[in-house]
């Protein structure tokens, strides 16, 4: 499935229906299967010891899964995470963004279903992956 809605497109739509979001998340790209969004890490992302904390990574891979979704299916506000399980599997690089690539593996009718992977900046390896389901509002 191609993208219907352009990075202005969803930044714009974003910055109108979630303002509270920001600037913290950057759309890098749109491709064929999915997205690169990207966490702009700050100190209110980081825990004590110095880590970029699970809530801001569980949001950035839930946010670009969102972007992922409006990407194919059009401006829809009311498009919701049904499901999501995350693993964090490393410490995150505190003093780098994170890069979120969100591939879409199911855009139904009723259901969109994607897979994560996080990573600090200038890494290879995963900080974190998730699995994510949105649920689609009828049109």
């Amino acid at each position: 499935m191609n993208a219907i809605m352009s990075i202005p497109e969803i930044t714009c739509f974003l910055g109108d229906t979630f303002p509270q979001i920001g600037t913290d998340f950057v759309i890098e790209s749109i491709g064929a299967v999915g997205v690169c969004v990207r966490l702009r890490v700050q100190d209110r992302h980081l825990r004590p010891g110095g880590t970029v904390s699970g809530p801001s990574m569980f949001a950035l891979a839930d946010v670009a899964m969102y972007i992922a979704v409006l990407s194919r299916i059009g401006p829809q506000e009311l498009a919701v995470t049904a499901n999501c399980a995350i693993d964090f599997m490393r410490r995150p690089t505190a003093d780098a963004d994170l890069i979120c690539d969100v591939r879409l593996l199911k855009v139904g009718r009723v259901l969109a279903v994607g897979d994560a992977l996080l990573r600090s900046e200038g890494h290879d390896a995963p900080v974190a992956r998730a699995n994510l389901t949105y649920a689609i509002p009828p049109k």
